[in-house]
């Protein structure tokens, strides 16, 4: 259930992702932030009404779960270059405190107050965030840059999923980042969707060390992002994503052919600092792309990373079944004691690697996969304006402006004259 799930909404947000960057590049980020944190959120009061109609909302929701290209063109376009990328990591950070948080914070409340609570504070948080939006949260895109009606000229050529693949192959920086986000997400994606339940009824984790090796890797992945800006001024863009490849290959490498507990923990160290790769890409993806197709190019990262989550997880379980790993308890495991040996409550499982090298094949073939992505990332140009093949126009991100500073800028270049183009063209004119 869980990967079919997955499958759909990952899909329906890849086929999504370049829809709603393009039409936030035209009409604005605010109303696309509310919108996609609203759908993202709005499956979590069905927890308790109707498990069905959850489990219906959760995968539609998929079309409006791209609130990370949105928020990442709404950083592009209110700062500086020189800002960017800890403006990045303050984002990528917040979502790892929030990771860190919820969890335990969920753990306790249901031990203590039951599920209902549970699902009523998580809905109250959720719409508290809408309500935010609304009031506080400001429209980045200068309004002198965005149409005066809703009838804008926009090309849904342009925003079709299928049509921006076509797209990605014009600009080959574009295309090597998208397969090095596939390469490397792909294997993050089906990580996650088992890493814990493996932890669990593979390598003996109880439940209380679980959650303990959440809050830890968390924390740590925290403090990664904030010092992100600071390793992209010293090592650049690209070698900070080749270093967080290099990170997460190890990492993956570790999970699979570990054997002993301090080797997860090992692996979960190395994991949360590998976390920078997708907020170093993203930020790399605003430095290089014109400023009137930020969300265009987000979308297409955020929409592979979307492909990515419905495919992870039904590739590592793959993996597992041909493997004979079969992540499944047969007998009810002990209640967890604080303190207790992290192996003495391990439930029985059914899988078998005694006669195996290793005792997490996916985890291998992961890490495989990240190797090709560094290859691929190796090859990235570092000069290049992104883009700038979308649609013929002279590059916006030079002078590495803010949106409202950048639009006086371009309207001097702009008042002599001749064609007037609108922001979004469609790309058959090419």
């Amino acid at each position: 259930m869980n990967g079919l799930i997955m499958g759909i909404k990952g899909f329906l947000s890849f086929m999504s992702a370049p829809l709603i960057g393009a039409l936030s590049d035209v009409w604005g980020r605010k109303f696309f932030l509310l919108i996609t944190v609203f759908f993202t959120c709005s499956p979590i009061p069905l927890m308790t009404i109707n498990t069905w109609w959850f489990f219906a909302m959760i995968s539609i929701s998929g079309v409006f779960a791209v609130t990370f290209s949105v928020v990442f063109a709404y950083v592009a376009d209110v700062t500086e270059e020189s800002d960017r990328c800890l403006a990045y990591g303050q984002v990528s950070a917040t979502f790892a405190a929030s990771m860190v948080i919820s969890p335990a914070l969920g753990a306790y409340l249901l031990n203590m107050y039951g599920e209902a609570v549970v699902v009523a504070l998580a809905t109250a948080i959720a719409v508290l965030d809408v309500f935010f939006i609304l009031v506080a949260v400001p429209e980045s895109l200068p309004e002198k840059i965005r149409p005066s009606s809703w009838g804008a000229p926009i090309s849904w050529e342009q925003a079709d999923p299928f049509a921006s693949l076509k797209k990605v192959r014009k600009d080959p920086t574009i295309l090597m980042l998208c397969v090095t986000v596939f390469l490397s997400y792909l294997p993050e994606a089906g990580q996650y969707s088992c890493i814990f339940v493996y932890l669990k009824l593979v390598m003996g984790f109880s439940v209380v060390m679980v959650a303990i090796f959440i809050a830890v890797i968390g924390i740590l992945s925290v403090c990664a992002q904030l010092i992100l800006g600071f390793l992209m001024r010293v090592l650049g863009p690209k070698k900070t994503i080749m270093v967080g490849l290099f990170l997460e290959m190890l990492q993956l490498m570790w999970y699979g052919l570990g054997s002993q507990t301090w080797m997860m923990w090992a692996a979960g160290l190395l994991a949360s600092i590998s976390s920078i790769t997708y907020p170093a890409i993203s930020a790399f993806v605003s430095m290089h792309t014109d400023a009137d197709k930020q969300g265009l190019v987000q979308g297409m990262v955020t929409g592979m990373r979307g492909l990515c989550n419905g495919l992870g997880p039904a590739m590592f379980g793959v993996i597992f079944y041909l493997f004979h790993v079969d992540l499944n308890e047969v007998s009810s495991p002990a209640p967890a004691i604080p303190g207790a040996n992290v192996s003495s409550h391990t439930p029985d499982v059914h899988w078998r690697h005694a006669d195996q090298a290793f005792p997490g094949p996916p985890f291998v073939f992961g890490a495989a996969l990240v190797v090709c992505a560094l290859l691929v990332a190796y090859f990235i140009p570092e000069g290049n304006s992104m883009g700038t093949n979308l649609r013929p126009t002279s590059s916006r991100r030079h002078s590495g402006l803010s949106m409202e500073i950048q639009y006086e800028v371009d309207r001097k270049k702009h008042d002599a004259p001749g064609p007037h183009s609108p922001l979004v063209e469609d790309a058959n004119i090419l």
